[in-house]
């Protein structure tokens, strides 16, 4: 018997046969042929599945993966999304209510000057009694509104004048070198409503 040979194209099917029957011309070559090329095709087209499978397996499970991928992006970037825009709203919220009352602070701003203005006088008619009652209510509105986020901004002579948070109303000659580019006198109390400024200060400045 001469060695295997490998046959793969229809197109010498014959050729193989004759080949076979001459190796196996003691034996019943016909039956031989039939059972083996059978059982060749059967193999060949097996092989030819799972080859096919092989190559249909990977493809889609790259496929899924890239699809999960793709998903999984798509769901990092909307809870980012999100995630901003709920840290965006409660930063709006929180302002909002910090700023709620803006119009009725800015409406009693007034009232707060008339009392300071009425302290300085009732200071200098020495009336013991009356400063105190007046006093207690001053402080008594003060203490409110301040709990409620007003609060006045804290400025004085001999300050540095800064043009983003104070307001300069005029300018006078500076009694000493040390106010010259200063702050020289408060004319209006500046309040701040949170971190917003409602009323800027008003100031003389020296130069």
């Amino acid at each position: 018997m001469s060695k295997d040979k490998e046959y793969t194209s229809d197109e010498n099917m014959e050729e193989v046969k004759d080949q076979i029957r001459e190796d196996f011309k003691d034996e019943p070559a016909e039956e031989f042929i039939d059972d083996n090329l059978n059982s060749m095709d059967e193999e060949d087209g097996e092989t030819m599945n799972l080859s096919d499978n092989k190559e249909e397996g990977p493809s889609e499970n790259q496929k899924l993966k890239e699809d999960l991928e793709k998903e999984k992006d798509k769901f990092l970037r909307l809870f980012a999304e999100f995630e901003n825009y709920k840290r965006r709203t409660s930063k709006e919220r929180l302002e909002q209510f910090k700023t709620a009352n803006q119009e009725v602070m800015t409406a009693l701003l007034p009232v707060l000057d008339d009392f300071d203005r009425a302290l300085i006088e009732i200071r200098k008619a020495k009336d013991k009694n009356l400063l105190k009652g007046v006093e207690l209510i001053y402080h008594k509105l003060s203490e409110t509104l301040r709990n409620k986020g007003l609060e006045a901004m804290k400025v004085e002579s001999g300050d540095s004048f800064d043009a983003e948070v104070h307001e300069a109303i005029t300018q006078v000659d500076a009694p000493s070198d040390k106010l010259r580019g200063k702050i020289v006198d408060v004319v209006e109390r500046g309040y701040k409503l949170g971190e917003k400024i409602i009323r800027f200060p008003k100031v003389v400045t020296g130069r």
